[in-house]
């Protein structure tokens, strides 16, 4: 049995966690759902791969980023963190598309720029990030400063395959989200909904 990485079993068992109705439950119940779900990552097939292996043969790893947000909405889910504010989750959605914008394109050859090549000698992205951060931490945004700080040690320590910067910082999967969630908390039904809420 080919045993998946530390990333791909705690990316399988927090997506899994997500996904499923688990919100009636206790908390107790909750955390024994999300432990037993890194057991589920574990279990072989017949190729000899594991359910967490096969997941990220599908994904490939997931950025730190993404990691430290699923992760964070995990604790929310299990009530160790506050719920998140739409307030709060602006900064992160327009930081984690900009990045995304500056990367994606080039990387698909959309011009004459090979942003992807920073990520291998990063000391100016670094740099980059590292103000992201500060204006993340005036802003109080706990969860940004988190994600970009452990997605930068993590490069440091190089706990992922990849010698690319970038891929410690963006996947599709976090851009493709911070791109469209602005869009549909837009939408007019979910402004109304929201305004009801407040109300209330």
């Amino acid at each position: 049995m080919i045993i998946a990485s530390w990333q791909a079993v705690l990316t399988f068992a927090l997506v899994l966690f997500l996904l499923l109705p688990v919100g009636r439950l206790s908390g107790g119940y909750r955390l024994a759902a999300l432990l037993g779900l890194f057991l589920v990552a574990l279990i072989p097939l017949s190729t000899g791969l594991t359910l967490a292996g096969l997941l990220r043969g599908l994904t490939d790893d997931l950025a730190i980023t993404t990691v430290v947000w699923l992760l964070a909405a995990a604790l929310i889910r299990l009530g160790y963190l506050p719920p998140m504010p739409v307030s709060a989750k602006w900064p992160l959605w327009l930081c984690f598309a900009v990045l995304g914008l500056v990367l994606y394109p080039a990387a698909l050859g959309l011009g004459m720029l090979d942003s992807y090549r920073w990520g291998y000698n990063p000391r100016l992205l670094i740099l980059v990030v590292a103000v992201l951060a500060v204006v993340l931490c005036l802003l109080r945004n706990t969860l940004g400063v988190a994600m970009l700080a452990l997605a930068t040690l993590a490069f440091m320590f190089d706990l992922k395959p990849s010698d690319n910067y970038w891929d410690y910082l963006l996947d599709p999967f976090i851009v493709i989200y911070s791109l469209a969630a602005p869009v549909i908390v837009l939408l007019p039904g979910r402004r109304g909904a929201g305004a009801k809420q407040r109300k209330h």
